[in-house]
């Protein structure tokens, strides 16, 4: 069986796809998730092998869902649209396979097959990677969106990983290497990631760094990235 994740705004929807994967008798259904923050933190937690991903949905799309994947951690893809418009363009995202809404027994049973037959045999697919300009972060019971401008760094501990703008910190679902492959944040340390806009000084001491961003908070440097920072910063 397939570990199926159910990622959709709609839970009607949800609830009923859920229903028709179980019934196949090819998937166990891992869990359901009504927007792209719980979907990412599910597919980190649950490791799903496909995810039905809803293509519309609000603040975050699932097409911009794919971005904030790690490569590591990234699952086969099935759209799920209630508008035939996008069914070009998730095939041009290289989706294995899309399901246009309200999805019929015999159509999904075309999916099956198709996942079936790419079951250990297909090599990892691979999308395409849109730029982050805004970070999906949790704030208590909510969804916070920030902007990447206000972003001041990030970084890792062994809770999780932090953004920190000047109004404080809030928790991401995304990895450091994501934030700084798809959000243009730079590696001063093997914790912290920086916004270059961020920075008002630098200080270097027997090769180490700081930085103070504008707002007055301190941002270690650790000699292996001091040379490419100062490179970036032309210092």
């Amino acid at each position: 069986m397939m570990r199926a994740l159910v990622v959709d705004d709609e839970p009607n929807a949800c609830a009923e796809l859920e229903a028709l994967l179980v019934e196949t008798g090819a998937f166990e259904v891992v869990g359901q998730c009504g927007n792209a923050i719980e979907g990412l933190a599910a597919i980190r937690r649950e490791r799903p092998e496909v995810v039905f991903l809803d293509v519309q949905m609000p603040a975050i799309s699932g097409l911009e869902l794919l971005s904030m994947i790690d490569d590591d951690e990234l699952p086969i893809v099935v759209f799920v649209t209630a508008h035939d418009e996008y069914a070009l363009r998730a095939f041009e995202e290289r989706a294995v396979d899309y399901l246009l809404k309200p999805i019929s027994r015999e159509r999904l049973a075309k999916t099956v097959d198709r996942l079936e037959r790419l079951s250990g045999a297909a090599p990892r697919v691979t999308y395409p990677r849109a730029e982050i300009r805004r970070v999906p972060c949790v704030s208590g019971k909510a969804m916070k969106l920030v902007d990447l401008a206000d972003v001041e760094f990030a970084r890792s501990s062994e809770a999780g990983v932090y953004v920190v703008s000047a109004r404080g910190e809030l928790f991401t679902e995304l990895t450091l290497r994501v934030l700084e492959e798809r959000a243009g944040l730079v590696r001063c340390h093997k914790q912290f990631l920086v916004n270059l806009d961020q920075i008002d000084e630098i200080r270097v001491e027997d090769g180490l760094g700081a930085i103070r961003t504008r707002s007055g908070k301190h941002v270690p440097v650790s000699r292996r990235h001091l040379a490419r920072l100062r490179q970036r910063l032309h210092i």
